[in-house]
């Protein structure tokens, strides 16, 4: 005869077998803790940065030696050379992000990935592109971003007869592994074997058929219950 549940029924299971939840919650979060530092692989990340302008400083550098008919250097052609206009934002920004499709596309470029994650983007409304490299080698995940910010050169010369490139930030070699999260793979270990241990108990109550001295009988069977046969076993003595 199938059961009633009811929530304190359920709380009376898992207070009976607290001892075997609490041991096994443990068990199960120092499991993934231990597989989180011995398995998983330490990831590494860095990254170099970019900067691309639509426009040439040479240019700006021509504009300040101007003199003017008196043989003087004129001071507003040096106010003016020293100026960055917003279209030339705009424009380096635009020129930018085409040149970020330019790199994910190049074979040049990816050539030199060796392995890792290679992520080539550009900051928002900027002209400055971040390339990002994360992979299980630190040396190594230094080593490409600072080839492909340095061939990025490379191709954006060969495709744009205008414009200049060049870097900001050199990647360096990371300190430490940004992953795995070893701490919180182990909550995680401890929530799911918390969950899993309250499952098994409850489990264990729905498929156990034996009626034991706790047992409402009245509830069960709808009889009242007279009285209770000890037991004679003679161990028991």
């Amino acid at each position: 005869m199938a059961k009633n549940i009811s929530i304190q029924k359920i709380l009376n299971v898992l207070l009976q077998r607290l001892k075997f939840i609490i041991l096994s919650t443990l068990v199960v979060g120092l499991l993934f803790f231990l597989y989180s530092k011995i398995v998983i692989t330490p990831m590494y990340v860095t990254s170099a940065m970019i900067y691309i302008q639509n426009y040439n400083a040479s240019n700006a550098d021509n504009n300040q030696n101007s003199i003017n008919a008196n043989g003087e250097v004129s001071e507003g052609s040096n106010k003016q050379a020293q100026k960055i206009y917003n279209s030339d934002i705009s424009g380096s920004a635009n020129l930018a992000n085409i040149c970020v499709n330019l790199f994910q596309n190049s074979d040049e470029i990816t050539a030199l990935y060796d392995g890792c994650q290679v992520n080539i983007s550009v900051t928002k409304d900027t002209f400055f592109i971040t390339i990002s490299v994360d992979g299980t080698d630190p040396e190594k995940c230094a080593t490409v971003a600072n080839n492909i910010a340095e061939t990025a050169q490379t191709v954006f010369h060969d495709h744009f007869d205008y414009g200049q490139i060049g870097t900001i930030r050199s990647a360096k070699v990371p300190s430490g592994p940004y992953g795995p999260d070893n701490f919180k793979n182990m909550l995680i270990g401890l929530a799911v074997g918390l969950a899993a241990s309250c499952l098994i108990s409850i489990l264990l109550e729905l498929i156990d058929t034996t009626v034991k001295p706790d047992d409402d009988l009245q509830q069960m069977y709808d009889l009242p219950v007279f009285s209770e046969i000890p037991n004679f076993d003679p161990q028991n003595r």
